[in-house]
């Protein structure tokens, strides 16, 4: 699975590679603010300049994929084919290795048939081929780390190491620092372990205290640095303020409408240029809050438009609208179907008393939450997808084998009509 989904997700890089390497606006393309940061590491400007020009220091992204980047911009030169090649082929590989959480955890919850459907509808799911293939970016990453850090919870339920608890806490604070949304779930999910411990009468209160340690070693001197730099605390991102305003202004035109980003507005970016990073963030925040005060019920209805957008792609049918937005039929069509498949698949997991039911409805549930009164992109589903295609396999699996069944138990037409006349036909 791992082998053949890597191959296809590098057929489809060499198709795809040209758009990445287009250089209007100084190759911004090329992996946007999160290339800026790493061209800045590669060149020894340090972890700054996330838009253009010199801006100074920044708490823009997390810094693990920008320093991967930056690893890449090292050995093959800033903003080059060869760099594009190197970090897409690594995304690429992060999505084929998300095949191994993803089949372990069908086969724990649902059965063999059940993890071998799911791992070949991760091999061919296109969501999961394109973005690997295209979007330079945290989010594959974070897609494999979301599946490994469900994985390794499971196997902390029956054990009681607390070193096993003290590496996951490291475990999740290193995906935390490649992109925060992990936290939305992962403290839930830690939590309704530790609750399944406790009725297996294994729990140890230094269990949870082993884990909060390791996260907050990993985390800390990324914690400090922002200190240090900032003189304010920022525990992982400073753009919270920003993302509210760009989906809270009175603009629903699009899930994520044109013209409120510094990157591609220019007063927008004088003005971040002007203010700072922190009086920014601070700026756009009360921005979207005094807009939300002032028009709470257009903010409840743009906020149920993103929870729509997010199960079903739908976000409007204005022409104006599908002109930027082209495949969203489609992907309307995918999205609403895989969101059924995977609701009755929960379903049924919750019926059959499956150890992931919980989980799964925790990811679902909170995972979006953040992205609901914020605003919505593409690729913001991408990260849960593995729980989508899990629990869509397991439905259809489970599905087929019931009209198998049926099938199997049916008698024969010619049976039932040897029985008929069979049967002595009364005096």
């Amino acid at each position: 699975m791992v082998l053949i989904a890597l191959l296809i997700r590098l057929v489809v890089v060499s198709f795809l590679l040209p758009e990445r390497l287009n250089p209007d606006r100084d190759s911004w393309r090329f992996a946007g603010e999160t290339g800026r940061i790493a061209r800045s590491l590669a060149e020894g400007q340090g972890f700054a300049n996330p838009l253009f020009g010199a801006t100074g220091p920044t708490a823009w992204m997390t810094p693990l994929y920008p320093f991967l980047l930056a690893a890449a911009f090292k050995l093959f030169g800033v903003y080059t084919k060869a760099a594009a090649v190197a970090i897409l082929s690594l995304d690429c590989l992060f999505s084929a290795l998300t095949c191994l959480p993803v089949f372990y955890l069908a086969r724990r919850g649902f059965g063999e048939r059940a993890a071998l459907g799911a791992g070949w509808g991760w091999v061919f799911f296109p969501y999961a081929v394109y973005f690997s293939a295209d979007f330079i970016w945290p989010t594959t990453l974070t897609t494999l780390f979301l599946g490994l850090l469900i994985l390794w919870l499971l196997r902390l339920e029956s054990t009681q190491s607390l070193w096993l608890d003290l590496t996951f806490g490291a475990f999740a604070g290193i995906a935390a620092l490649n992109d925060p949304i992990i936290l939305s779930v992962v403290p839930f999910l830690a939590a309704w372990m530790y609750f399944r411990r406790c009725r297996q009468g294994c729990y140890k209160p230094t269990a949870a205290t082993a884990m909060a340690l390791g996260f907050a070693l990993t985390v800390a001197p990324w914690f400090v640095r922002n200190y240090r730099t900032f003189h304010t605390f920022v525990p992982f991102r400073d753009t919270f303020g920003l993302e509210l305003h760009v989906g809270n202004n009175g603009d629903s035109s699009h899930f994520a409408p044109p013209g409120y980003h510094p990157s591609a507005n220019d007063r927008e970016f004088e003005q971040y240029r002007t203010l700072g990073e922190i009086r920014y963030m601070q700026f756009k925040r009360e921005q979207a809050l005094d807009f939300i005060r002032a028009h709470p019920f257009g903010f409840l209805e743009v906020t149920l438009r993103r929870i729509l957008y997010m199960w079903t792609n739908f976000w409007s049918r204005d022409p104006a609208y599908l002109m930027q937005e082209p495949f969203d039929p489609p992907n309307m069509f995918l999205s609403t179907l895989m969101t059924i498949l995977a609701l009755a698949g929960l379903y049924r997991a919750f019926r059959q008393g499956s150890p992931l039911a919980v989980p799964f409805a925790l990811i679902l549930l909170l995972f979006p939450m953040v992205y609901y009164v914020t605003h919505w992109e593409d690729y913001y589903r991408r990260p849960i997808d593995p729980v989508f295609v899990l629990l869509a396999s397991y439905e259809l699996v489970a599905r087929f084998a019931e009209w198998r069944e049926r099938a199997l138990l049916a008698p024969a037409p010619s049976t039932l009509a040897g029985s008929v006349e069979a049967v002595p036909p009364e005096a």
